[in-house]
């Protein structure tokens, strides 16, 4: 696969992803309309066009915003202002190297030099975000150049290099955008059902339709529990899928599979999380920032939970690029 059709499948994943979300969202708002609004004979799907404008508002927010978001979030500082604020020629060299970097490998990738931040966590990390390689920011942690060489460091960006490139970050983006939406809407549902739902309920019980309004709560209650566990389940999905293409394109990009190698092993073998960076942002990250168990697993309870694949299946796929057993 070239770059051209990576690219197109992207485009054509993010708006499956994005057709997903918008049932899941519609699914949500219809049943708080079969149960709230005459449990089913409603003129108006009020709740149904709420969470679809939920939706809508926050995907569009999350192309325009999102990248800010994450970044501010994760305590991300620019490097430009770290350097010139420098107090030492260590932190200087550190800081103008990961600059250099950067560089190289967006020449390498034929993109923009995205912007660079720094996130002050002993953890070794990084991720990429943005909607287009145009409006591209990198991110990696201090945890992360201490630990590194040079030529693993190479490995690292690159990996994120291929994101840009790819346009994952746009997918990513929007998917962390939708999931928000979800969890916010299954919230208030939540607090509808405890401050108001029961007048709704009462209201459907006097028109005769005590069965009908049970069976609605029932389909309701299982939407607000379902909803956001399978947009959570849709975006890891994603996920784990794009971080294989990634460590291919960045041996591409490196000629040097076993930088990156050497790189995810320093990454797996610091045992402290990332704190700085969310739960809700993770799924960006090169390696699980969390620290969750099922990331080290594989089957098919690992691919419903874990934000990124095995990292020993990652390091031997790579090795293997390399004839290196």
């Amino acid at each position: 696969m070239n770059l051209y059709e990576q690219q197109k499948q992207n485009r054509r994943r993010t708006w499956l992803v994005m057709a997903g979300f918008v049932l899941l969202l519609a699914t949500l708002g219809g049943s708080l309309d079969f149960v709230f609004i005459g449990n089913g004979v409603s003129a108006l799907p009020v709740m149904t066009l709420f969470a679809l404008g939920v939706g809508s508002a926050q995907a569009w927010w999350g192309l325009r915003h999102g990248d800010v978001s994450v970044l501010k979030s994760s305590q991300a500082q620019p490097l430009e202002e770290l350097l010139s604020a420098a107090g030492t020629d260590e932190d200087r060299f550190r800081y103008r190297q990961l600059q250099n970097v950067v560089e190289e490998m967006a020449i390498a990738a034929g993109i923009p030099v995205p912007k660079v931040y720094v996130i002050a966590d002993r953890d070794p990390n990084a991720f990429a975000t943005g909607p287009d390689p145009a409006h591209a920011s990198i991110a990696v942690t201090d945890g992360l150049m201490r630990t590194l060489s040079r030529e693993e460091m190479q490995g690292v960006i690159a990996h994120e290099m291929s994101h840009i490139r790819n346009l994952d970050i746009r997918l990513m983006t929007v998917v962390a955008a939708l999931v928000g939406a979800i969890l916010l809407l299954a919230d208030w549902s939540t607090r509808i059902m405890r401050f108001g739902g029961g007048g709704g309920r009462r209201g459907g019980k006097d028109k005769g339709g005590g069965g009908l309004g049970l069976l609605a709560f029932a389909i309701w209650l299982l939407a607000i529990i379902l909803a956001p566990i399978l947009g959570r389940m849709l975006a890891l999905a994603v996920s784990r899928r794009r971080e294989y293409l990634a460590d291919a394109t960045a041996a591409e990009l490196t000629r040097n599979p076993l930088s990156l190698a050497g790189a995810l092993e320093k990454i797996e073998d610091a045992v402290e999380p990332t704190p700085s960076i969310k739960r809700g942002t993770a799924h960006l990250c090169i390696a699980d920032p969390q620290g969750v168990g099922t990331g080290k697993h594989d089957g098919w309870w690992a691919d419903l939970w874990a934000t990124h694949p095995p990292m020993a299946k990652r390091i031997q796929a790579l090795r293997a690029m390399a004839f290196i057993n």
